[in-house]
């Protein structure tokens, strides 16, 4: 094998199928997943990962999917056990688990959720934010689990606070994954990334803080020029080509 050879064998990260890209993952992983809504989900590598069977996992996403689509295809299946995130949305079955003491939830703002992420890929292991400042998320005063029988088993821990020029920050500790399920537009064999439009939302953050980065992509190319890389591949170790995707409606507000 020649030099130039070994080193493209080196740094291919692709692989041939979502099941392939997703056989590692571990009972008790936790795991950073893209989207916003139904907007930029990797649902395929979801899929997969229900398919693979692994249980007992922390999520960390801006929600968990709707009923019976994305991330709440685990849930149906009780393979979520603790959700990192910021939004019960229309999802019943969240709703139901959490409220009867299935799933512990940790609420976090979204924009401190993205920075928790961010944090975490940068090796920043804390910041601070006023965000939350003066609510119960800084006082400890959120139920993160309940008893079957209705009743608080467990309330979120308070919040660090300290005062900057005047006023008062509260702090929040990075996020660092086993894993991050991330969804591309397209991606070339270096695991160098391209967005579509408002799909990337939480999809770069999750992207940086996975100790191990699987990506889904609609397309694969050879290699895409660094002027239109969004994220580079530095961030991804496994790249798995699944087509177009269609996004679902989470939420219809008018009649077809």
């Amino acid at each position: 094998m020649t030099n130039n050879s070994y080193h493209e064998h080196m740094i291919n990260k692709v692989v041939s199928s979502a099941e392939e890209a997703v056989a590692d993952i571990f009972d008790g992983a936790s795991i950073a997943v893209g989207g916003f809504g139904l907007v930029g989900i990797p649902a395929k590598l979801i899929e997969a990962l229900r398919a693979q069977g692994a249980g007992d996992l922390t999520i960390i996403s801006n929600n968990l999917g709707t009923d019976g689509f994305g991330l709440g295809l685990l849930l149906e299946d009780k393979r979520i056990s603790r959700s990192i995130g910021s939004y019960l949305g229309t999802n019943k079955e969240y709703a139901r688990q959490y409220l009867e003491g299935e799933l512990t939830v940790e609420f976090t703002p979204q924009g401190t959720l993205a920075e928790r992420m961010r944090a975490g890929g940068a090796g920043i292991p804390a910041f601070y934010t006023k965000a939350g400042v003066g609510t119960p998320l800084a006082t400890g005063e959120i139920p993160v689990r309940y008893n079957p029988d209705g009743t608080i088993a467990e309330y979120s821990k308070p919040k660090e606070l300290r005062e900057f020029n005047g006023e008062q920050y509260v702090m929040e500790t990075a996020l660092n994954p086993d894993f991050a399920f991330v969804h591309a537009h397209k991606a070339d064999r270096y695991g160098n990334l391209v967005f579509s439009k408002t799909a990337q939302n939480f999809n770069p953050d999750a992207a940086v803080c996975g100790k191990l980065t699987i990506v889904q992509a609609e397309e694969v190319v050879d290699e895409i020029p660094a002027a239109e890389v969004n994220l580079p591949g530095i961030y991804v170790d496994r790249v798995v080509e699944v087509g177009p995707q269609e996004t679902g409606i989470e939420f219809r507000t008018v009649s077809e």
